[in-house]
């Protein structure tokens, strides 16, 4: 009986605790949720004027995803190919040019993707030529998605990651400290920019949330099956 007793206060608490851990990966779920509401709000909101674009990274994140549309001039010899990042299963690099604005600063935009060359992996095309004056539409962004990278100090047209403040240091240009990523528009550039959409990983708290409440509902099913049922299965017979 007292072997009984302890199973029986075993199985309450590991039920219990895997019941409660399922509890709070929904509470952070609503949580998520309650962020990617914002995130959505802010890209339906109407593109943000020149005059209320940020300059300082405090500024930042209250407006990352916002719609931008910027007018100014690519300065293409600045351009980096940031390696490894593949799209519809292609490897490829994302082309990041500085786009020097009117007013003398310069915004680093996130113009599209072009596969690598398998060839040789160090040749990578050229820019596409743009105008004197270039309108660039897309959302705002604290920083370009970084990878592992095993040399943190790389140079070079071609690199695994690119700080925005470390890139302004290297290049001497007013870098503001945000980042564009240019929407996928038509354009005849030879880009693709189908982007993956921002994300804030709700669908995996209710993933966890479900393997929780299952560990919880299979340890009181083990225990009534083999505590209570099969005993009783035996008694009878």
């Amino acid at each position: 009986m007292a072997l009984n007793r302890w199973l029986l206060l075993l199985a309450l608490l590991v039920a219990a605790l895997t019941a409660r851990l399922g509890v709070w990966q929904l509470d952070r779920a609503a949580q998520k949720e309650q962020v990617q509401q914002a995130l959505d709000t802010r890209v339906a909101m109407a593109p943000l004027t020149a005059a209320e674009l940020p300059r300082g990274a405090a500024e930042v994140a209250a407006l990352e995803h916002r719609r931008v549309v910027l007018q100014g001039q690519w300065l293409n010899d600045s351009s980096v190919y940031l390696d490894n990042r593949p799209m519809n299963a292609r490897v490829g690099f994302y082309l990041v040019t500085p786009l020097r604005l009117d007013d003398g600063s310069a915004v680093l935009v996130q113009r599209g993707w072009l596969p690598r060359d398998l060839q040789d992996r160090t040749r990578v095309a050229a820019p596409p030529a743009g105008a004197a004056s270039a309108v660039v539409q897309g959302r705002m962004a604290p920083a370009l998605a970084r990878l592992y990278e095993f040399d943190a100090a790389a140079s070079g047209s071609i690199r695994q990651n690119l700080d925005v403040d470390a890139y302004a240091r290297e290049t001497k240009l007013p870098l503001r400290p945000w980042v564009l990523i240019q929407d996928d528009t038509p354009l005849a550039d030879g880009l693709l920019r189908q982007w993956p959409a921002p994300n804030t990983g709700l669908a995996k708290h209710h993933g966890y949330a479900f393997q929780w409440f299952s560990l919880s509902a299979l340890t009181i099913g083990l225990y009534v099956w083999f505590q209570i049922i099969q005993p009783r299965r035996r008694r009878a017979r």
